[in-house]
């Protein structure tokens, strides 16, 4: 080391460039990979999710969880935080990443290549397609990444990972694509099809982060790799991120108004669904949507995320193009009457719940959650083993906290449909937390 020392302090050093000029050397090293890291490192993020709990998860039947043998005093609470990787899709601070990532987490908190640090909670989770949507809780805009397509996708073609690989930080690894349209059983009961296999080395901590084409735009999102091989990755499609994406930000189930469009975006946004409000203010399937209130309308995600935020009382403003005729449409959203979220828990579970208190959320360091304050003997749930006190946090994708988002959630559950229950068994100096299936009655 010291010879090391030596010989580096009698090198001749070039003379600095100016802060944010390239020398000649590496104008000439720069390199396509070089240029889509550098616009794109600051919509990749580093997420950590913190699970301030003692984890014991299994699935259903719910009976042997929560036999009370199975548990005693002689286990502590802790504190267990893992790491991920996510993008930000959109300005107003939604971000993707996996279901793996943050499907058990009580914190999230998501890290910025700057280093600024913000926390974010979820939005929605979709286990079956390992995807999450994130939201940043404070006020944007963000650096956002674009994305791209992947039904074009060619073998071969050279792509590019950003992620927190094992904990280092915004790492760029880069391969090809080796193969599509790969499946991937990560379970008895979990398989993910039409997947990117590619050769990027990726790694824990890698999850969640962006698979980028050369032009810097997100083709997949890194997902799993074989632990038995070498260079052997995979990734979830950007088009099925896209198809996803409207359900998951879901004005219909989320803000009760319906509006009656749903849009396509290869090549440009159009409608490819037209119905209830739209298609009575006379939007057809083919329009191209230019504007919304005057916003313009670059992707589909710029409209859901738009119309997530709307007064719901007022006409929506939408400039459109047919052809080569430009026209406007005036949308009045159709308020959707909100169901009883107590009456079909108990019809279709035999559970009653209510929200938690502040005070009680506060205490137990969570967001919101349901607490069981009854269970109806014989029905799903006694029969699964739920118990008076356990609190229900999460419910399929969703984490409903209040009786309207439960309403909202259980009114699509059609009978004899297994619905995944996430709750927390509150002990005396830990919380446990027990996943399971419940079949709707």
């Amino acid at each position: 080391m010291l010879m090391a020392a030596v010989l580096l302090a009698g090198m001749a050093v070039p003379p600095a460039a100016a802060e944010g000029e390239l020398t000649a050397a590496q104008r000439a090293r720069r390199t396509p990979v070089v240029d889509v890291f550098e616009r794109t490192k600051d919509a990749v993020v580093n997420i950590a999710a913190t699970q301030v709990v003692e984890r014991t998860v299994r699935f259903s039947p719910f009976d042997e969880l929560f036999d009370p043998r199975l548990f005693g005093d002689r286990k502590q609470r802790y504190e267990q935080t893992s790491l991920g990787s996510g993008a930000v899709i959109h300005p107003d601070g939604y971000v993707i990443t996996n279901a793996h990532v943050v499907a058990r987490a009580a914190k999230l908190k998501v890290v910025f290549a700057n280093k600024t640090e913000h926390e974010a909670e979820a939005v929605a989770v979709d286990e079956q397609h390992d995807l999450a949507v994130l939201k940043l809780k404070d006020k944007g805009p963000f650096p956002a990444i674009t994305l791209g397509r992947s039904h074009d996708l060619m073998i071969g073609e050279t792509v590019i990972a950003i992620g927190n690989p094992l904990g280092y930080e915004h790492t760029v690894t880069t391969g090809i694509i080796s193969a599509t349209n790969r499946e991937l059983a990560v379970s008895p009961d979990v398989t993910y099809r039409d997947l990117i296999q590619t050769d990027t080395s990726i790694n824990r901590g890698n999850s969640g982060g962006p698979l980028l084409n050369i032009l810097g735009e997100v083709i997949g999102l890194n997902t799993a790799i074989r632990s038995d091989a070498q260079n052997i990755g995979f990734a979830i499609p950007v088009d099925t991120v896209r198809k996803l994406l409207p359900e998951m930000l879901s004005v219909e189930q989320r803000r009760r108004i319906q509006i009656g469009l749903r849009l396509g975006w290869r090549d440009r946004v159009y409608v490819v669904e037209a119905f209830g409000p739209a298609e009575r203010a006379g939007v057809e399937v083919g329009d191209e949507v230019l504007r919304v209130d005057g916003q313009p309308i670059r992707q589909d995600l710029d409209y859901y995320v738009y119309v997530l935020n709307i007064d719901g009382r007022k006409p929506l403003t939408l400039e459109l193009k047919r052809g080569n005729k430009r026209f406007t449409a005036s949308i009045q959203p159709r308020a959707i009457p909100v169901p009883d979220g107590a009456e079909l828990m108990r019809k279709k579970f035999g559970l009653m719940v209510q929200p938690l208190t502040a005070a009680q959320a506060q205490k137990l360091d969570l967001p919101g959650g349901l607490l069981i304050t009854d269970v109806e003997p014989g029905s799903p749930a006694d029969q699964a083993g739920f118990r008076e006190n356990l609190i229900i946090v999460g419910i399929g994708r969703y984490f409903p906290s209040d009786m309207e988002e439960l309403g909202l959630l259980l009114e699509r559950v059609r009978r004899g449909e297994k619905v995944r229950f996430r709750v927390y068994r509150v002990q005396r100096h830990y919380i446990q937390v027990l996943e399971g299936e419940l079949a709707s009655r």
